[in-house]
C-alpha cells in the first residue's frame, strides 16, 4: 500500500502568501533565498535557546529505519538537539576556541579530547566525489500517477492516483564539485521513488541518447572529456583536445556530441529541462504480457535554453545559478513540474521499431512514430535540509526495479548495473550505504544481508541464512501473488560468445542527420557557433579536419560554416548522406508555455513612479512569476513615505543575465557609485548626453543580445535609446502604464525570447 502525500495543486496560494508578505512591508517576503529560520539579532545571541527549525521549504528524508519500516520519529530528532555546545557523545564544553596547554603560553596538551576529536572529524569530512555527474542539487518531492501505465505494468506505484515520495537530483556530467552550473555539457536527471514495493530509480539524462553504444567505452569517453591528466584543465567542458580526438575517431559518440552542441547543452534551468531513461525498458503487465518502453519527463514549463553568451556571462557571475535557480523556485512556490511519459513498443524477439534497434542507446524513436503517453506528474515541493546528508549521499542504481519493471539486453545498461552498485563502495564507505537515511527504502526490508562498514540496523535471530529452522524459517519466500520480483522469462537465441556489435549498431549518422534536420534555421546557427567555438580550442589541426569529416556526414552547409569559422577545407561526404524524415519534436521553439516562476527585473530609481512599480510588482506576483527590484542602492525606494518599495538588487550587483525579462519605471539617473574604479560596469564614466546609469545601458544592451523582452514606461525610451535600442525593435514596448507594458512583456515569455531578434543566415538549408 502506498502512504499519501499530497500535493499542493495550486502554485497560486503560495503566491498570493508571498504576496501578502511584500504588502506588509517585509522585504525578507519579497524573494527566495534566506539563508536561516529567522532575521538574526545585530549583536552575537548570549542567551541559551534550541536550534532553530528547518525553514518552512525545507525537509530531510521520512523517518523510516534502516530496514524500511516506519517510525513515529519526528524528522527534528535527526538534527542536532540541545541548546549547549558538546562534544560527539554528548558532554557539554564550556570553550571551543583555545586547546588545552600548559599555562597561556605553553605547549597544547595529548590529552585535548575535544581537540583531538574536532580535527580528527574535520580531517575526514570529504568523501570521494562522483567520478561523473559529481555537481548536483536536488530536492523532495512527489509523483501522483494518472494511472495510464496500467494497461502495461503491474508496477503498484503507477496505478491511479497513487502518490509516492521521490528525492530528484539533477547533475553536469564532467565538472568536479566545485565546477560552475551553465557549462556546455549533459546533464544528469535522476529520480528515486520510494514506493510501496521498494526502491525504484530512474538514473537518466536531458539527452535522450549517449556516446557510445557498449559499457566497456565508459571509461574511454569519460577520461577524453574529464580535463587533460598532466594539467587538469580545462574543467567542466569539452572545448579541447581529448574529446574531440575520441568522439572523432569512436564516430558512434556523433549523435549525442551534436545534441550537447544544440541549445540542450546549455539549459535555462533545471525547470526547463527535460529528462530520458536512455535505455529501453521492459515493462510487465499483471498477466505477464510484455512492452518495451522509453522513459520521457516533459517539464510543465517547457523546454528552454540559455544562448552562449548568456552561458558564458552567468559562469561568472552566479557559478550557482541552476542549483540557486531551483531552490528559489521551490522556496517562492513556484513548484517545478514535469510529465512522465513512456513510448510504447511491441516486445518483438528482433526488439526493433519501424528500423530502428531499441537496444542502441545511440538512437532515439522519433516521437511522430511512437507518441510519449503521460503516465504522471512529478512535483518538487522542498528543498533538501541538508546538502551532503541528503544531495552529495543518495545512491542511485538502475538495478533498483520493482516488479513490473525490467532491465533489456542493451549492453550499456547492462555495464551501468554493475557500474553504480560498485562505485557506492569507494564513494559511501561500504555495502550498507541503503541505510543511509535519504537512501532507505519505505518497504520492510528482509536481506539477510549483515555486517560491514556503517551497519546502522541491530539485527535479530540467529540464522541469516536460507534454508532455515532456527529463526522458524523466516525470510520466506514470496511468489508473483505475494508480489514477488522475478526477472522476465526472455528467450535467449543460441549464439556464440562473441566481442562484437549487432550490424545494425553500425549506423552513426542518420539519426544525427535527422536531429539536424529537424531544427529550425536559428537552432542551426546556435549548433554551427558552438562547434566553431568548441573545436577552435583544440590545438591539433588534425583532429579539427577529422571532425570536419564527421560533419560531412551529417550536413554539407553544417560542414562548411563550421570550417569557414575554423578557417580550414571543406571535405566532401563518403557517399550519399542518409535520407531521413525530420522530427519536429525535436525543436526547443515554435509552442507557447507557462511563465510561472519566471523572473522580473524591475529597473526604478528615486524618481520613479514607484505606484506604477508597485501595481507592477504585484502583477507580477499575481501571475505566479518573481519580481526583482533594481535601484541604485540597497534598502528601500520611497523610504520617507507611507509604502516603501524594497530593493532586491542594485546597479552594481545586478546582471542581465538573471532576469528573463526587463521593465524600466523611467530613465534611472547615475547613481553614487557610477564610476569605474569602484564598479568597472561602469566604465570611465557616465556619457553627459545619456542621463542613465552606465550600468543600466550594459543590462538593456544585454538583454537585448540575448533576445530578452524589453518595455518600460515614462521616459524608458530615452534608457533604450541612450543603450542603442531601437524601440521598433521586435520584443520592447514602450507605452503609457506600467501594467499595459507588463501585459506584452508576459505574452512574449511565453515563446521564452524574442526569436524574431535572430534572424537566421539567409542561405541556411
Amino acid at each position: 500500500m502506498e502512504e499519501s502525500h499530497p500535493v499542493k495543486e495550486t502554485v497560486g496560494k503560495i503566491v498570493d502568501a508571498v504576496a501578502d508578505a511584500v504588502a506588509g512591508g517585509e522585504p525578507s517576503g519579497v524573494i527566495p533565498g534566506r539563508p536561516g529560520g529567522e532575521t538574526p539579532s545585530l549583536r552575537e545571541p548570549t542567551e541559551p535557546r534550541a536550534p532553530l527549525p528547518p525553514k518552512p521549504d525545507q525537509s530531510g528524508p521520512e523517518a523510516f529505519s534502516p530496514t524500511g519500516q516506519p517510525t513515529d520519529v519526528p524528522a527534528a530528532a535527526r538534527a542536532q538537539g540541545g541548546a549547549y555546545l558538546t562534544t560527539a557523545q554528548g558532554a557539554r564544553l564550556p570553550d571551543t576556541d583555545h586547546s588545552l596547554k600548559a599555562g597561556p603560553r605553553g605547549p597544547v596538551l595529548l590529552q585535548d579530547h575535544h581537540l583531538r576529536e574536532k580535527i580528527m572529524h574535520f580531517d575526514h569530512e570529504r568523501i570521494p566525489e562522483r567520478v561523473v555527474h559529481a555537481r548536483g542539487a536536488a530536492a523532495h518531492g512527489v509523483f501522483r500517477a494518472y494511472g495510464t501505465a496500467s494497461t502495461v505494468t503491474k508496477a503498484a506505484f503507477l496505478a491511479k492516483d497513487v502518490e509516492t515520495p521521490v528525492f530528484v537530483r539533477f547533475s553536469t556530467v564532467l565538472g568536479s564539485r566545485g565546477s560552475a552550473d551553465t557549462v556546455r555539457d549533459t546533464r544528469g536527471f535522476a529520480t528515486k521513488f520510494y514506493t510501496g514495493e521498494g526502491v525504484f530509480d530512474l538514473v537518466g539524462n536531458n539527452i535522450p541518447v549517449f556516446f557510445i553504444q557498449d559499457a566497456i567505452k565508459f571509461p574511454d569517453i569519460i577520461h577524453a572529456a574529464k580535463p587533460h591528466p598532466d594539467r587538469e584543465i580545462p574543467q567542466a567542458q569539452s572545448a579541447h583536445d581529448t574529446f574531440w580526438d575520441f568522439v572523432s575517431l569512436h564516430t558512434e559518440a556523433t549523435h549525442h556530441t551534436l545534441w550537447n552542441m544544440s541549445d540542450r547543452g546549455i539549459p535555462r534551468s533545471y525547470r526547463t529541462m527535460e529528462g530520458f531513461g536512455v535505455h529501453t525498458f521492459r515493462l510487465v503487465d499483471a498477466e505477464g504480457a510484455t512492452s518495451l518502453v522509453k522513459f520521457h519527463w516533459k517539464p510543465t514549463a517547457g523546454v528552454h535554453s540559455l544562448v552562449w553568451e548568456e552561458a558564458q556571462l552567468i559562469n561568472g557571475a552566479d557559478p550557482d545559478f541552476h542549483r540557486r535557480d531551483l531552490a528559489d523556485a521551490i522556496e517562492a512556490g513556484a513548484y517545478p513540474q514535469w510529465e512522465l511519459g513512456i513510448q510504447v513498443f511491441p516486445d518483438t524477439p528482433e526488439q526493433t521499431f519501424e528500423g530502428i534497434d531499441l537496444l542502441d542507446a545511440t538512437k532515439i524513436v522519433p516521437e511522430e512514430l511512437a507518441p510519449v503517453q503521460p503516465i504522471g506528474l512529478l512535483t518538487l515541493n522542498a528543498n533538501p535540509t541538508n546538502y551532503f546528508a541528503e544531495t552529495e549521499q543518495v545512491a542511485f542504481h538502475p538495478g533498483h526495479l520493482v516488479p513490473g519493471i525490467d532491465v533489456t539486453d542493451d549492453p550499456l545498461l547492462a555495464g551501468r548495473l554493475f557500474s553504480y552498485l560498485d562505485t557506492q563502495i569507494s564513494r559511501l564507505g561500504g555495502p550498507n550505504f541503503g541505510q543511509i537515511p535519504i537512501n532507505r527504502t519505505h518497504a520492510p526490508v528482509n536481506d539477510m544481508l549483515r555486517d560491514g562498514f556503517h551497519q546502522t540496523a541491530v539485527h535479530a535471530g540467529a540464522a541469516p541464512y536460507k534454508p532455515n529452522s532456527l529463526d522458524g524459517g523466516c525470510p520466506f519466500f514470496a511468489g508473483q501473488q505475494e508480489g514477488g520480483y522475478r526477472e522476465t522469462p526472455v528467450q535467449v537465441p543460441a549464439a556464440s560468445k562473441v566481442r562484437e556489435a549487432p550490424a545494425s549498431f553500425a549506423d552513426h549518422f542518420s539519426q544525427p542527420r535527422r536531429f539536424w534536420l529537424s531544427l529550425t534555421p536559428l537552432e542551426r546557427e546556435h549548433v554551427i557557433a558552438a562547434y566553431t567555438f568548441e573545436l577552435g580550442k583544440v590545438y591539433e589541426q588534425p583532429i579539427k579536419e577529422r571532425t570536419l569529416r564527421v560533419l560531412a556526414e551529417i550536413d554539407p552547409y553544417l560542414c562548411a560554416q563550421v570550417a569557414e569559422g575554423l578557417g580550414l577545407p571543406v571535405p566532401a561526404p563518403a557517399g550519399p548522406l542518409p535520407s531521413v524524415e525530420p522530427s519536429p519534436a525535436l525543436s526547443q521553439l515554435g509552442r507557447t508555455w507557462p511563465v510561472t516562476g519566471r523572473v522580473i527585473g524591475i529597473v526604478a530609481g528615486e524618481n520613479s513612479d514607484l505606484e506604477a512599480v508597485r501595481a507592477v510588482r504585484r502583477a507580477v506576483l499575481d501571475g505566479g512569476m518573481v519580481p526583482l527590484v533594481i535601484a541604485p542602492a540597497g534598502g528601500l525606494l520611497g523610504a520617507g513615505g507611507d509604502d516603501p518599495v524594497p530593493v532586491q538588487r542594485t546597479f552594481a550587483t545586478a546582471r542581465s543575465v538573471e532576469f528573463d525579462a526587463v521593465v524600466l519605471a523611467g530613465a534611472p539617473a547615475p547613481g553614487k557609485d557610477a564610476y569605474g574604479a569602484r564598479d568597472a560596469k561602469a566604465g570611465n564614466g557616465v556619457p553627459a548626453t545619456a542621463g542613465v546609469d552606465p550600468r543600466v545601458l550594459l543590462m538593456l544592451g544585454e538583454a537585448f543580445r540575448h533576445a530578452k523582452p524589453l518595455g518600460g514606461w515614462g521616459d524608458a525610451g530615452q534608457a533604450l535609446a541612450a543603450a542603442g535600442i531601437d524601440t521598433a525593435a521586435p520584443g520592447v514596448l514602450v507605452a503609457d502604464g506600467g501594467e499595459a507594458v507588463l501585459e506584452e512583456i508576459v505574452r512574449l515569455l511565453g515563446r521564452h525570447r524574442v526569436w524574431d531578434r535572430f534572424p537566421a543566415a539567409a542561405d541556411i538549408v
